[in-house]
């Protein structure tokens, strides 16, 4: 079995993951349950890489398909946990200043 070779940049991390956490979000627009939001960002990621990223090598887009989406999910979820923590640390910083 040959292995697909597999041509990326830095512009395919900059641009694909970034695009795909936008789109996600604009999905929540529609009454869609959050919970599949993160297979929602899986088949951004496979869409992008297949006809935008890699579209000459399907087993290279399927590939990094996979990376795009899981990628874009991570983001999403480190942004949002240091957001959070960041409003619970000036929440507690306001309390304590209070008292």
């Amino acid at each position: 079995m040959n292995f697909p070779e597999i041509h990326t940049n830095f512009w395919d991390g900059v641009i694909a993951v970034p695009s795909i956490v936008l789109l996600t979000q604009l999905f929540k627009v529609f009454p869609i349950p959050r919970k599949y939001f993160p297979t929602i960002a899986t088949v951004l990621g496979y869409l992008i890489s297949i006809f935008i990223s890699h579209r000459k090598d399907l087993w290279a887009g399927i590939f990094m398909g996979g990376f795009y989406g899981s990628a874009a999910i991570g983001l999403y979820a480190s942004l949002k946990t240091a957001w959070l923590t960041y409003q619970k640390k000036q929440e507690n910083q306001a309390k304590n200043g209070q008292r």
